[in-house]
Order: C-alpha cells, then structure tokens, then sequence
C-alpha cells in the first residue's frame, strides 16, 4: 500500500510541475501549432520538453498506482497534487507563500498518511456489471441536470444584464471538469482489474484511451471556468469533485469498500477529510486571510517569509531573467490546463 501511495505522490508531483515548467517554457515560444517550425521551436526548449517529459512520467507512474491500489486510495492523494506544486513554486519560482497555506500543506501530507494508514488492498473477484449502465446513467442525468441549470442562469443573467462573478458557471463548470478526472481514474483502474479477470489483453489500452478522453473533455470544462471564473472557485470544486466522484464511482463500479476494521476505516476518512480540507484552504487561503482580523493576517505571515520576500529582489530575480513567471499559489490550478497554456 505504501508503495502505490509513494508512487501516486510521484505521479501527482510530476503531472503538476510538469505543468508549471511547461508554462515557464512558452513564455518564449509562439503558439502551440502543428507547423514545422513551431514543432521545432518546442522541442529544441530544454524548459518545455523536460515538463513535458516530467507530465507524461507521472501519468505512467499514477497508472501503475492505479493498477495495485483501489481508486478510493489513489484519487484522494492525487489531491495533493496543488500542495505539491505550491511547495515547489515557493522553492524554484520563489513565490511567498502565508501561513495558512503551510497549514493546508500539513494537513494534505497528514491526509496522505492517514489514507496509507487506513488503505487496504481490495481482491476484486468479480466487476458488478449492472451497476456500471446505472452509474453511467447517473452520470448522464447529473450533466444534463448541470448543464440545463447552467443555460438558464446564463439567460437570467443575460436578460438582467448581471455582471460580476458568475458563481453558478464556476460551480458548474468546476463540479463537471472533477467529476470526469474521477470517473477517468476508475475507467483505467477498471481495465486493469479485468485484465487479471482474464479479459483480454486489450482491455487495457482500450480502458485507458476512454480514460484519456474522459480527461480531456475534463480539461476542456475546466478551461471553460478559467476563461471567465476565479480559479479560487473552480479549481475547489474541481478537486473536491474529483475526490469525491473517483472514491463513490469506485465503490459503484468496482464493488470497492471501506476497511472492516474501526481503526483503518477512521484513519482512511480522516486522511480523506485532511485532504479535501487541505486542498480548499490552498486555493482560498489568500481570500481567507483578507477577511481575518489584522492582527490574525500578521500571526500568519511567518519571519521566514518575510525575510524570503526581502532577499527576494537580489538574489532571486538575478537568477531569473522572467519576473513575469512568479505565480500566486491560489492561481496554480491555471497551470493544469493544456488549453490554457496554448491561449
């Protein structure tokens, strides 16, 4: 178990700073295009091509979690993905990060233990095949429902010409894109488990290319919530979305279920509410402070931090020829979008 939790901690780490060096890396390059010379312009970049190798590492590596572990153990930690990044953007893009934010990085590591902990190894004999036209169904019915709320919010705000947030479309959008990283996860894990069930073979590569297109029409909801929405909001609701929809799919699907015993069944719920807990307070934290006491928002600003932000402008940025490249961490969930790098 733990070995699946080290690998997933891996995979996650590679796909998110993957990312963030690819982005640091177009800063330079034209639009991504399918013309030779553009092709060339990427691939001769050092910075973008070792994101993107690190991106496709760790989709191999959250693959083989994947095929030992239960999705009710993988998709949880993948979770910790945006705290994983936030600690790598404050150490390679020097960005300052608060106090709240070290707190919801202590509590996503110590979700990722309690989920080790808790985590058992699932034999599954048999998929309950009756249950996956119902969980598709459900799917199905959750997406129109979504969607038919979402067009009738866009005419409302369009016959009041509202302006503003559009809260509702970030909701949405987010819960859409989280849902189907979720099922995503159970579609290769599915494969996987079949495969041993002596299906064969091609069950596999079959699984993971519906899971990579479930993942891509993802990142396309995704996008559509960035273009206009706060990331604050969206990405929340997409990694609650993904966690949840990934341990319930899982459970549906692959008949997956909770440690029978008291003691690992409260470290793996504990570990899960660590994790969802950790994850909103990092997209949220700097909103959050703001609306804290001043004396609050200075107890939060460690010594540490602020000798980091006054070294900053003579050491740092020497070494870094594009200031533009520093990132707020509540922003990150920008990075995780291959539609929004190309924009």
């Amino acid at each position: 178990m733990w070995e699946s939790v080290a690998l997933t901690l891996a995979g996650t780490a590679g796909n998110n700073i993957g990312k963030v060096l690819q982005k640091k890396g177009t800063l330079i390059l034209p639009p991504l295009s399918l013309k030779l010379k553009v092709v060339k312009a990427y691939a001769f970049n050092q910075l973008w091509i070792s994101g993107f190798l690190m991106d496709m590492c760790g989709a191999a590596l959250m693959l083989i979690a994947l095929s030992q572990a239960p999705v009710s153990v993988v998709q949880p930690i993948a979770g910790c993905g945006l705290a994983i990044l936030c600690v790598f953007s404050h150490f390679y893009l020097k960005e300052v990060m608060n106090g709240l934010d070290w707190v919801a990085i202590t509590l996503a590591g110590l979700g990722t233990v309690g989920v080790g902990v808790g985590g058992e190894e699932q034999k599954v004999d048999q998929i309950p095949l009756f249950n996956i036209p119902w969980l598709v169904l459900s799917v199905v019915i959750l997406f129109v429902l979504l969607n038919t709320w979402l067009h009738m919010y866009k005419k409302q705000r369009r016959e009041q010409e509202l302006t503003g947030p559009e809260v509702i479309e970030e909701i949405i959008y987010g819960l859409e894109s989280g849902i189907l990283f979720g099922i995503s996860s159970v579609i290769s894990k599915m494969g996987f488990v079949m495969s041993e069930m002596g299906f064969p073979k091609l069950v596999v590569p079959a699984a993971i290319s519906c899971s990579v297109c479930c993942s891509a029409i993802g990142f396309v909801y995704q996008t559509r919530g960035l273009k206009h929405g706060r990331a604050i909001v969206v990405s929340t609701c997409t990694s609650v979305a993904s966690i949840v929809s990934g341990v319930v799919a899982g459970m549906i699907a692959l008949d997956e279920h909770l440690p029978k015993a008291p003691t690992a069944r409260f470290f793996l719920l504990l570990g899960w509410f660590f994790i969802i807990t950790g994850v909103i307070l990092l997209v949220s934290s700097t909103r959050l402070i703001a609306r804290l006491p001043r004396p609050v928002q200075k107890f939060l600003k460690s010594n540490m931090e602020r000798t980091h932000s006054i070294r900053r402008p003579g050491s740092a940025r020497g070494k870094d020829p594009i200031p533009s490249t520093t990132i707020h961490t509540s922003s990150l969930h920008l990075l995780t979008s291959p539609t929004k790098e190309k924009a």
